[in-house]
């Protein structure tokens, strides 16, 4: 949509902020297809609260586990209050109602202090997260973007913010998309102060004794029998008719004949039965041309309560409703194209729910031919193409839905690998001509049929399509698709159970023993992560992919830290624990380990920090710095899993490691595999030329204890000797 994207962005400064990459045309047209589908609604007079409902439900389309939130100031109390946060849960709304704006109230608190767009990317750490803090940890509220919302006079009142479950920064498209969502919020604000004022102002109008001749608003009244005594000049200019002529006459003069008897009735019996009327109505100007009006009806009676007059006043709408449609049309067109856009796709979409089909087209190299031809040229073709395919499938409706994507819509389920082929013959037999230039289209495709999520699940195999390269169709299948929305379903459902889990102290730590196979004895314990939930313990492995996707590894390791001191307080039982690649990202381990030493009483030389092969191996400066840091305190440490990753050798030495955890793979393969005894034997030839102790994972019978005493290996951990309890 070159033309409207030149509006949003008329030079390269306007489109992103300094030092920071410009936004993208795709990135420009998806922040205008927003605008458009937001003021498609407003120009549909919805609820203004819906409106910014979807507005946040748009903008967290644009950014993966994350929530956007429209806050807003009391003006009495000058405190921040959630005006409406459609993904949050009710306890985190209730947590921020009240919010004090000031330096150390969170983003949105520092963006309407300061009126000033504010981005932190670690609520965790940062100074203007204090007075919030504990609302950042309870909801793992990672990083938070808020920019202010201003009134006409651009003072803030209120706040729209990103919250993510990750810490991140915003790119200069997210805090575009940011900008023209709190100017939108704004707008739709106005308009609903607007609206309330407007609808306070008609209650109030009543007659008191003389008719406002001045009124911009028509004004007719007639006597008890309902014969027309007076009006003002607005009612002249607005319907033709001077005021002498119509005097004495019935006001049905005015009809147009477009609404029944039945309509009239109503209105008669609601004005006898209310005292007021008020509603749309279409009559007829002198000249026969059709006036639509919104009209308000009242009654005056007198203190008996007898009928004395009608009046009417009213509001010519003509103008306005048709300038309310081209507005609408504009909203719901591709101005490029013609063609309807996914805006008006969308409302087609939810309009109901019968079996249809829906088929996606992506232009295959129209970047390479806007960048070789120019944008101009590029948009010549694509209004081309948008007329082929009108062409091709006259019992459809296309749309165009992104920059080179198009849209074909049928009402009822057809075949779409069929409808394809047609679309692919068409541009294939015949070339698309543009300025003497031909070119053979061709597209990849993506289709659904259903009657729910069509959208969707036709982005879903477009996306497929893509994947197998150019040219290719993907038609979707509930069989094959839908394994990938089971596990983001699986995702949300550990997302939610380990948030509970954490608020409830259901995550604990399991404790399984560690044998000295010189003296036979178990001389120490792993901590190892489990989720309590009715009556059954949770294994990791079930929860882990959702804890680090929504960055809650560090809480769940500081919770079996401080479970497991607990449990070793007051002996020299050492214990190891694990330690995640998010949690060195973080810097707060060595604080908060010698804070719960202090607590529990242990020393460092009774812990081992555990970390997996990749994280030591990636060599990350800061991550190294810690680890060593947390060696020269007293802590031991143990490359767990080693053998699956790097098997970085030289980096091992380089931290000085104590100990060498053997990958379970190996270990319980082998008495009967060659490759896995080789491998664990050249581990121990290496760690015991380190001077490295090695601890041999999942020894499980006696055959493989007996391969480990062979090899040398100092430790056994597994079922064999110790199953994981809840105590050591």
């Amino acid at each position: 949509m070159a033309t409207s994207t030149d509006e949003l962005n008329t030079n390269t400064e306007s489109s992103c902020y300094a030092g920071e990459v410009p936004l993208t045309v795709d990135e420009l047209d998806q922040i205008l297809q927003l605008h458009q589908m937001i003021f498609a609604r407003v120009a549909r007079n919805e609820d203004y609260l819906s409106i910014i409902n979807k507005l946040c439900s748009l903008t967290e389309s644009f950014l993966t586990n994350a929530v956007a939130s429209v806050m807003l100031v009391d003006n009495e109390s000058g405190l921040m209050s959630v005006l409406t946060a459609p993904s949050v849960p009710d306890a985190g709304i209730s947590a921020l109602q009240g919010l004090k704006p000031g330096r150390t109230g969170g983003s949105c608190g520092n963006a309407v202090f300061g009126n000033e767009p504010v981005y932190v990317r670690d609520t965790f750490t940062d100074p203007r997260w204090a007075d919030l803090r504990h609302i950042a940890y309870d909801f793992n509220l990672c990083s938070c973007w808020s920019v202010p919302v201003r009134n006409e006079a651009q003072e803030a009142i209120g706040s729209f913010a990103l919250s993510s479950f990750e810490h991140r920064t915003p790119s200069a498209f997210h805090k575009r998309l940011l900008d023209v969502g709190a100017s939108i919020v704004s707008i739709v604000l106005a308009r609903h102060a607007q609206d309330q004022h407007l609808a306070a102002s008609r209650k109030r109008i009543e007659l008191m004794g003389t008719v406002l001749t001045q009124s911009s608003e028509g004004v007719l009244v007639t006597d008890a029998r309902n014969r027309i005594v007076e009006t003002n000049k607005a009612f002249e200019a607005i319907t033709g008719f001077c005021g002498d002529e119509v005097k004495g006459l019935d006001p049905k003069l005015l009809s147009s004949g477009r609404q029944s008897a039945a309509f009239y009735e109503d209105m008669w019996a609601e004005l006898t039965l209310q005292g007021q009327w008020h509603g749309e109505i279409v009559n007829q100007r002198k000249d026969g041309s059709e006036l639509s009006q919104w009209m308000s009806l009242s009654v005056i009676r007198d203190a008996l309560g007898n009928v004395q007059n009608h009046v009417a006043v009213f509001t010519d709408l003509t103008e306005l409703k048709a300038g309310k449609a081209k507005l609408v049309d504009a909203l719901e067109h591709d101005q490029l194209t013609g063609l309807p856009n996914k805006a008006k796709l969308s409302m087609l979409l939810d309009g109901d729910d019968h079996p249809r089909s829906l088929l996606l087209l992506n232009v295959d190299n129209f970047s390479y031919i806007n960048t070789g031809y120019s944008l101009a040229f590029g948009d010549r073709l694509l209004c081309a193409i948008a007329q082929r395919l009108v062409e091709v499938e006259p019992g459809a409706q296309v749309f165009r839905v992104n920059a080179d994507e198009f849209a074909i819509y049928y009402d009822q389920v057809v075949d779409l690998k069929a409808a394809n082929v047609r679309v692919l013959k068409q541009f294939f037999s015949r070339q698309i001509n543009v300025d003497d230039l031909g070119f053979n289209i061709t597209f990849t495709a993506g289709g659904a049929s259903g009657s729910d999520s069509l959208f969707g699940k036709a982005v879903q195999s477009l996306r497929k399509a893509r994947e197998q390269g150019k040219n290719q169709f993907h038609l979707y299948n509930a069989d094959t698709d839908e394994p990938d929305q089971a596990k983001r379903a699986e995702h949300i459902y550990w997302n939610s159970m380990l948030h509970d889990a954490l608020s409830d102290g259901r995550i604990v730590p399991y404790f399984q023993g560690i044998r000295d196979n010189r003296s036979g004895d178990i001389v120490k314990y792993e901590a190892l992560v489990r989720l309590l939930h009715d009556d059954t313990v949770h294994s990791p492995y079930l929860f882990l992919d959702a804890a680090r996707l929504s960055g809650l590894l560090p809480l769940i390791t500081r919770r079996v830290i401080d479970r497991g001191f607990a449990q070793i307080t007051g002996t020299d039982i050492e214990l190891s624990v694990n330690i995640t690649e998010e949690d060195l990202n973080q810097h707060y381990l060595e604080q908060y380990l010698e804070s719960k030493l202090d607590e529990y009483q242990v020393s460092a030389s009774q812990v081992t920090l555990e970390i997996l092969e990749g994280v030591s191996s990636t060599g990350k400066k800061n991550h190294i710095k810690q680890l060593r840091a947390l060696k020269v305190r007293g802590y031991r440490l143990a490359i767990d899993d080693f053998g699956t990753e790097y098997s970085n050798f030289e980096r091992i030495l380089e931290l000085n490691v104590d100990f060498v955890k053997i990958d379970a793979k190996y270990i319980k393969n082998i008495v009967d595999d060659k490759a896995s005894y080789e491998i664990t034997r050249a581990i121990v030839y290496f760690a015991k030329n380190a001077g490295i102790a090695t601890i041999a994972e999942f020894v499980h019978n006696q055959a493989v204890q007996d391969v480990v005493d062979q090899l040398g290996i100092e430790y056994s951990q597994g079922y064999l000797y110790s199953e994981p309890a809840a105590s050591v």
